[in-house]
């Protein structure tokens, strides 16, 4: 009994990540199935199926101000509700699939339980999944899985650039498996994305820098890789940003429009043209 009771224990550890990740994603698809549809929100009224509909199909020369300032955002991660929608998906169903997509949240926070409880025994592996259940156990993040999700969706890339920043942190693992100048270029990209996708990101983005200085190497190495992570947001930022920003760009003159517009006259002015 004890020889099976190991054995048992050895097979939960060697694939945690995944039976974790599949528990929790059937959790979530127990609130749609449940409430037999997806529920669309004020905002999702306003905005989030015009944008998943901009995202596909360019509106600019068709709509102004269609969902107010909302019509100018980064598009991308309303496009899965969008083509749910348009593509005759019932709620439950497509509540399932929104699910599926935030079930990536599911192994990065699993990596940071892992770097806070470490250890291989059957207390910590109860631990870990009692860390992770709790990290999705607030009521705004459960009423998620019963809307569009894009808030869920937009901090996939966030969330695993933490999971990464904590590797090698002073509560981290002493070996990571990739060098750590390329686990810290990987999180500083992924949380350039992350801002893209949502500008309100960008508060926790910089608590980043944090996380790279608090690791297992000597001073300058911790400034060399709050440096290097620096750059790599900016990076994943900007190239992440581009494709949408120079469509906006060439209708209004300002990337970022209508958001200080009135700075970006004086290089309008500049390059004498007006969108």
């Amino acid at each position: 009994m004890r020889k099976a009771g190991a054995q048992a224990l050895a097979w939960l550890l060697r694939y945690e990540v995944l039976w974790v990740t599949v528990l929790a994603w059937l959790a979530f698809c127990s609130i749609p199935i449940t409430l037999g549809h997806i529920g669309l929100s004020w905002d999702a009224l306003n905005h989030h199926i015009y944008l998943g509909w901009a995202a596909e199909h360019g509106r600019f020369n068709r709509d102004f101000w269609a969902a107010s300032s909302q019509s100018y955002q980064v598009p991308y991660t309303y496009w899965p509700v969008y083509k749910l929608a348009v593509s005759g998906f019932d709620g439950v169903t497509a509540g399932m699939v929104l699910a599926a997509l935030g079930a990536l949240t599911v192994p990065p926070v699993w990596l940071m339980a892992k770097v806070c409880i470490p250890g291989a025994g059957a207390f910590e592996l109860f631990m870990r999944c009692a860390a992770v259940a709790l990290a999705f156990m607030s009521v705004v993040m459960l009423s998620l899985f019963g809307s569009t999700q894009n808030d869920l969706l937009a901090a996939v890339p966030l969330v695993w650039a933490f999971a990464l920043a904590l590797q090698g942190t002073a509560h981290g693992p002493a070996h990571v498996p990739v060098p750590r100048w390329r686990s810290v270029v990987l999180a500083g990209l992924l949380a350039g994305v992350a801002v893209t996708f949502k500008l309100s990101n960008g508060p926790l983005a910089l608590l980043m820098p944090l996380l790279w200085f608090f690791q297992r190497t000597g001073f300058w190495p911790r400034v060399r890789d709050v440096a290097l992570g620096g750059v790599a947001t900016l990076t994943g930022c900007v190239v992440t940003f581009a494709p949408w920003g120079w469509q906006v760009w060439h209708k209004f003159g300002n990337p970022i429009y209508p958001l200080y517009d009135g700075a970006f006259a004086p290089l309008r002015a500049l390059l004498g043209w007006q969108p």
